[in-house]
């Protein structure tokens, strides 16, 4: 028991050594890391209060931002590509470098050491061969060389060596090869590395004969390389397959969360259950819970409109009883008509808070909807036109869409004699233009009114009654669907109406 204390003794107290040193040499390093920023930063300082440094370091800024500028546009801009690129990119990095490090160090240096030894075994032939002059065809050093060494040695009569052939621009092994025998032979020499795939052949000018030595390319040269770039890039590959398939996993409930957003800000109905890495499960919960309390304020707000619509609709229902008692007259006359303006102003009011909230999508034919509001414009002396393209069925809210077009086809003829009508259904979007030849709007006032209760009796005539809410009313459904209504100078010379709600 004491041996075992003093040797756990012994390890705490090596630990604590250890534990000591370490935080002694990362206070160390901080301390130089603090110490060499400081000095970049006052450099830095010292430098930026000259004029030329200034302006280089302007002009830096300036090409930094151009980059940067230029980065974005070509830079994919989708998270499932950008993610790709982040694993892809240092992988083929490092397996170019890994590649690179290979080729130039252990590949050149295996062929050199094998040409070297090829060369050695060269040099020991032709020793041999002038050491023992009774062998004159140098059979016996051919048998040696086949048996020993695994070379095929000939002696051709004495002539001259063939021409030089064309090397090919990156030959690791000719280069080697042709540099030891130059080093250890030193005798005039030929080679041949390109003729044939497995074999090589070298011809030595000797005093008496000719030296033929065939060998194969396996005994001067690396030829095994190609199997460790192929299961790299095989294994890379693989990885690249793994890594496609794991993203794919991580951002399919990314996008599921972005097309549930975007489906209820069109005001369509949302099932959506939070999927994936904790932090996109928390986007989901997020994204859910703003889902109900949007919705709770909504229910909210129309429970509390359907109450005061119900006070003041019984309000005007006792005026109405009240003044069918009393004798008709110009006083009762006019109160009837107040009457009546202020019941068309309070659904006009109760449709803009409400904003048709409640409707759910469905497939509406934009033509047909369309057409009766040409039909109506028509009947009350309006020439009207309609040009409809594409597939007129779309999914919209289809009393909230109808409110809407009516608004705006009810003030082109209000303020119009002539209205036309288009819609262009494509891919994407619904396109509904409304000109008509009135008076228009002011450039600078197209904005001012779709605020609430803004009437432009400059622009507009105002012996014509109403509340100011049309154009607000009509903005608020097509935001609703995900879209936007803006306002143009029409070709017709009035004002141009055009909404565009995602399909």
């Amino acid at each position: 028991m004491n041996t075992l204390r003093a040797v756990a003794a012994a390890i705490g107290r090596m630990f604590v050594a250890i534990a000591r040193a370490v935080a002694f040499v990362s206070r160390a390093l901080w301390s130089v890391l603090s110490a060499i920023w400081g000095v970049v930063g006052t450099v830095f300082g010292l430098l930026a209060g000259l004029p030329g440094i200034r302006s280089v370091l302007a002009q830096f800024r300036m090409w930094d931002q151009r980059v940067s500028r230029w980065l974005n546009r070509v830079l994919p801009k989708r998270l499932y590509t950008r993610a790709l690129m982040i694993i892809i990119v240092p992988m083929v990095l490092l397996q170019a470098v890994v590649a690179y490090v290979f080729m130039e160090r252990h590949w050149q240096s295996v062929t050199a050491r094998l040409s070297a030894s090829l060369s050695q075994d060269i040099a020991a032939l032709i020793d041999f061969y002038e050491q023992f002059p009774q062998d004159v065809e140098g059979r016996r050093l051919a048998q040696i060389a086949e048996k020993r060494l695994g070379l095929d040695v000939d002696f051709l009569p004495l002539e001259p060596l063939p021409p030089p052939l064309e090397k090919p621009f990156f030959d690791i092994l000719d280069q080697a090869l042709s540099a030891e025998l130059r080093t250890r032979i030193k005798r005039p020499f030929w080679l041949d590395t390109v003729g044939s795939s497995s074999v090589l052949e070298v011809r030595i000018l000797l005093d008496r004969a000719m030296m033929r030595v065939t060998a194969r390319r396996s005994q001067a040269y690396a030829s095994n390389s190609h199997i460790f770039l192929a299961w790299m890039a095989g294994s890379s590959l693989v990885l690249i397959v793994v890594s496609i398939l794991l993203l794919r996993n991580q951002i399919r409930p990314i996008l599921r969360l972005a097309e549930a957003a975007e489906a209820f800000g069109k005001g369509r109905d949302v099932q959506f259950r939070p999927r994936g890495a904790r932090e996109v499960r928390q986007a989901g919960l997020a994204f859910l819970e703003m889902k109900n309390r949007i919705e709770r304020a909504i229910e909210q707000r129309t429970t509390m409109l359907n109450g005061v619509s119900h006070d003041l609709r019984t309000i005007l229902t006792r005026f109405r009883l009240s003044l069918a008692f009393q004798p008709d007259s110009p006083e009762t006359e006019n109160m009837k008509r107040d009457i009546d303006e202020m019941s068309k102003m309070l659904e006009a009011y109760l449709a803009f808070a409400r904003g048709e909230a409640s409707e759910s999508p469905a497939p509406t034919d934009i033509r047909q909807l369309l057409e009766d509001f040409r039909t109506d414009a028509e009947r009350t002396g309006h020439i009207a036109a309609l040009q409809v393209e594409g597939d007129p069925v779309v999914s919209v809210r289809p009393q909230a869409f109808r409110r809407l077009l009516g608004n705006l086809v009810a003030n082109a003829a209000r303020y119009g004699d002539h209205i036309e009508i288009r819609a262009v259904h494509d891919d994407r979007y619904l396109t509904v233009t409304v000109d008509d030849d009135g008076p228009g709007i002011p450039e600078d006032m197209r904005e001012e009114v779709f605020k609430p209760f803004l009437r432009l009796d400059a622009a507009r005539n105002q012996d014509h009654p109403g509340t100011g809410l049309g154009l607000a009313i009509a903005r608020d459904i097509a935001r609703g669907h995900g879209g936007d209504i803006v306002l143009e100078e029409s070709p017709l010379g009035g004002l141009r109406a055009r909404v565009k709600v995602p399909a």
